[in-house]
C-alpha cells in the first residue's frame, strides 16, 4: 500500500470510515516501534565503553614564552656587548687623554731643564764685558805699582 496511491485514489474519503482507523493504528504502531528503536539505540550508546582521548596541552603559550625569553636573551647579550665596547672606548679615550697630559708635562719638564742647562752654561762660559774705562784703569794700576 503506497501512501501516494491512497491519497490519489480517494483514501481520504475512506479515512472517515473504518479504513482510517486501521491506518491510525498502523501509524501509531510504526511510531511506537520507532520510539522504542530510538530508546534502544540511546541505551546502547550510553552503555557502551568510551575511550576518552587525553587532551593535549596547548603549547602555544609555552612556545610564545620561549620565543619571548629567547628574544630577551639575545637583546640582553647584544646590549651588553655594545655597553662593553662603549666602556672600553671610554677607557681608551681617558687613557689617551692621560697620556697626552703626561706628554705635555714631560715636554714642559724637559723645556725647564733645558732652560736651566742653558742658563748654567751661559753663566759658566760667559764673561763680563769690560767697561769702557777698564783698560785704562789697568794701565794706571800697573804704573802705580812701579
Amino acid at each position: 500500500m503506497n501512501l501516494k496511491d491512497d491519497f490519489e485514489g480517494g483514501a481520504l474519503d475512506g479515512m472517515k470510515t473504518g479504513q482510517g482507523a486501521a491506518l491510525d493504528a498502523e501509524l501509531e504502531l510504526a511510531l511506537r516501534q520507532f520510539k522504542q528503536s530510538v530508546h534502544a539505540w540511546s541505551e546502547s550508546a550510553l552503555s557502551r565503553p568510551r575511550t576518552v582521548e587525553a587532551r593535549k596541552p596547548h603549547r602555544t603559550g609555552r612556545l610564545a614564552a620561549g620565543w619571548a625569553l629567547g628574544c630577551v636573551l639575545v637583546a640582553g647579550s647584544v646590549s651588553g656587548g655594545l655597553f662593553e665596547q662603549h666602556h672600553r672606548q671610554e677607557l681608551a679615550r681617558m687613557a689617551a687623554a692621560r697620556a697626552a697630559e703626561q706628554q705635555k708635562l714631560a715636554a714642559a719638564e724637559r723645556a725647564r731643564e733645558e732652560e736651566e742647562l742653558l742658563a748654567r752654561v751661559d753663566s759658566d762660559v760667559a764673561r763680563e764685558v769690560p767697561s769702557a774705562m777698564e783698560p785704562l784703569a789697568r794701565l794706571m794700576a800697573e804704573d802705580e805699582s812701579r
